[in-house]
C-alpha cells in the first residue's frame, strides 16, 4: 500500500462499509483544496464475530473509541477538505497501526513472522488487534485465530487504507502536494501530560516534525490559540502510524495529527455529547475555513 492512487481506480462501493467518505467535490472533478481529513478511532461498529469473543460488556468495550470525532468534522467537505472516516470501531481493528501489528500472545495458533510484532505498542496491548481498552481492561475472553485477524484486516483495515491513499492522490494530482489531518480524541487524564501543570486542550503531532513542513502546525496552532484552547506538540502524542506512513515532506504529504481532550465535548463516563460538543464543532468550522483558505505554497516547495 505504498503507490498513491485515485479512489476511482477502485471499487469503492463493494469496499464502502469499512469507511465513510465524504468528498469536497464531486468525484471526478479536481478537490478544492488539498486538504484531507481522516478520522480513523471513531468508528462505532462492532461486529459479532469480535462480540461473540469478548469478556467486556458493549459499553466497556467502547472506552476506546474516539467517540463523535467524525461528527466534530463533519463540516468539513462544505469548506473544502475531503472526509474519511473509519466505520468499524478501533477495539476491532486499529486502523493506526500497521496492519499486522499482532500480539503473538492473543493468538491460539501461530503468526507467520511477518505478523510477529515487537513494538511498544503492542507491548503495551495496544496493537492493530488489541489486547485491552485504554483502562487497562482485557478485550477478549479467549484466543484468537490468525484467520479472524486476517479477515478483519481484508474487511476494515486494506480498504480504509487504499481510499486514504487515493483522497492524498487527487490533492495532490490537483494542487502538487497534499495536506493530511488524522483527527483523534485523548482521555481527559492523558491531556494532564502535555499541560506543564494544566491540562492541554488539543496535541499536536507532527513526529517532532517529520511528518510536514513547519508552516503547517503553526498555522494551526496560531488559529486554534486565536480561539482561546491551549495548545501543545507532540506530548503526550507525537502521531501514530497514520503521520509517521503518509507524512513524507519531500514527497509533498504532509501529515499532521490533531488530539482534542475529550473533556471538551464528551462525558467521558456515558460517552454522551456535552454541552461543549456544539462550541468545539463550530471552532473547528472555522479552523477548517482558515486552513481552506491558507497560501499553502511553502508546503508545495518542500
Amino acid at each position: 500500500m505504498n503507490a498513491l492512487e485515485p479512489v476511482s481506480a477502485w471499487d469503492t462501493a463493494a469496499e464502502g462499509a469499512a469507511y465513510a467518505l465524504r468528498r469536497a467535490a464531486p468525484a471526478g472533478e479536481p478537490p478544492p483544496t488539498p486538504l484531507v481529513f481522516a478520522s480513523p478511532h471513531s468508528g462505532r461498529e462492532y461486529p459479532e464475530d469480535m462480540m461473540s469473543a469478548a469478556a467486556l460488556d458493549p459499553v466497556s468495550i467502547r472506552r476506546s473509541e474516539d467517540a463523535l470525532v467524525d461528527e466534530l468534522i463533519e463540516a468539513a467537505p462544505g469548506l473544502g477538505a475531503s472526509t474519511l472516516a473509519a466505520r468499524y470501531a478501533r477495539a476491532y481493528i486499529d486502523l493506526n497501526r500497521e496492519p499486522f501489528e499482532l500480539d503473538p500472545g492473543m493468538f491460539a495458533d501461530e503468526l507467520p513472522i511477518f505478523a510477529r510484532a515487537r513494538t511498544a505498542r503492542v507491548a503495551a496491548g495496544l496493537g492493530a488487534i488489541a489486547r485491552v481498552v485504554s483502562e487497562g481492561q482485557e478485550i477478549y475472553s479467549r484466543k484468537l485465530t490468525f484467520a479472524e485477524a486476517r479477515q478483519r484486516i481484508d474487511t476494515a483495515h486494506r480498504p480504509y487504507h487504499l481510499a486514504l491513499q487515493g483522497l492524498l492522490a487527487e490533492a495532490q494530482a490537483a494542487h502538487g502536494f497534499a495536506i493530511l489531518i488524522d483527527w483523534h480524541s485523548m482521555p481527559s487524564a492523558a491531556a494532564k501530560a502535555g499541560g506543564r501543570g494544566r491540562p492541554c486542550d488539543i496535541v499536536l503531532g507532527d513526529r517532532f516534525g517529520a511528518a510536514c513542513g513547519p508552516a503547517l502546525p503553526s498555522r494551526v496552532e496560531r488559529e486554534l490559540e486565536d480561539l482561546g484552547y491551549r495548545v501543545t506538540r507532540n506530548t503526550p502524542y507525537a502521531g501514530g502510524y497514520t503521520t509517521e506512513h503518509y507524512g513524507r515532506p519531500s514527497g509533498r504529504v504532509h501529515a499532521l495529527q490533531i488530539e482534542l481532550n475529550r473533556a471538551l465535548y464528551l462525558d467521558e463516563v456515558t460517552l454522551t455529547p456535552s454541552a461543549g460538543l456544539s462550541q468545539l464543532k463550530a471552532d473547528l468550522a472555522v479552523l477548517t475555513q482558515a486552513l481552506a483558505t491558507t497560501d499553502w505554497s511553502a508546503l508545495r516547495g518542500r
